[in-house]
């Protein structure tokens, strides 16, 4: 099977199936209806510029996380993933353009939020400074595309780690909405700590967040080093799911 084949029949497993829509639908509506409820109730001083239309894209990214996990896991449960590898014995090539695809679908979807967001914001504050100005600006809001990009690969990594929707979905959540917020209250090292949890570091990307101001925290890394560093993870975690499902049964 050439490399387009396994592109569009990946393609078509995403997005014949309910779920993907449904979650990329979730993450738009979730963000920008945040993010007019930010603007439209913080006063204009608590605001500070573009970077602050972005403060819902982690619940952009959390969502898609669920997608990317479930485009992966439930093929076990359905029986697909053992097609896809009948139809492609080495495996490998098939789980490439799975996190490919997976991928740039999220990657789309960041970058609906990312102007989305920036653009519910500049309708609610027209007097606020919200140009796209600076590389910076740009930055903030087309960054979405890059930081939902490597959550897909991620998500793709956990379901093929884990091979449960239940587990993975459960470690995902636990992880991203209980334990980077528990790592704060450890005594004299938490903060520091919390700023090399992974999606404290996608945060960042787009700027300093809402938590650096409130915990007055000096993050280690500027933005494309934080960006350098997530993705690292993501990439390892990915790899790491496919040479496992590479040699076990599926």
């Amino acid at each position: 099977m050439t490399a387009a084949n396994m592109l569009r029949a990946e393609r078509i497993k995403l997005l014949s199936t309910r779920a993907p829509w449904w979650c990329a639908a979730i993450a738009v509506v979730v963000a920008l209806a945040y993010t007019a409820l930010f603007f439209g109730f913080v006063p204009l001083e608590g605001q500070t510029g573009v970077t602050s239309t972005q403060v819902a894209s982690a619940l952009g990214r959390t969502v898609v996380l669920v997608l990317a996990i479930l485009a992966a896991a439930t093929e076990f449960n359905w029986g697909t993933m053992k097609l896809t590898f009948q139809a492609v014995p080495s495996r490998v090539p098939a789980l490439l353009a799975k996190g490919a695809v997976v991928g740039v679908f999220s990657g789309l979807i960041g970058l609906l939020v990312g102007f989305g967001s920036w653009a519910v914001a500049y309708l609610i504050k027209p007097a606020a400074d919200l140009g796209l100005a600076s590389g910076a600006d740009w930055r903030a809001v087309a960054g979405q595309g890059l930081t939902f990009f490597l959550t897909g690969l991620l998500g793709v990594g956990l379901g093929l780690l884990f091979r449960s929707p239940a587990f993975a979905l459960g470690f995902a959540l636990a992880w991203t909405q209980v334990l980077e917020g528990l790592v704060v209250l450890i005594p004299k090292v938490g903060d520091d700590i919390y700023q090399w949890m992974p999606f404290f570091a996608a945060n960042q990307f787009s700027g300093p967040d809402l938590t650096v101001s409130m915990l007055k925290l000096e993050p280690p890394l500027g933005p494309w080093g934080y960006l350098a560093y997530f993705g690292g993870i993501c990439v390892i975690i990915y790899a790491a799911g496919l040479m496992i499902t590479h040699r076990r049964d599926a």
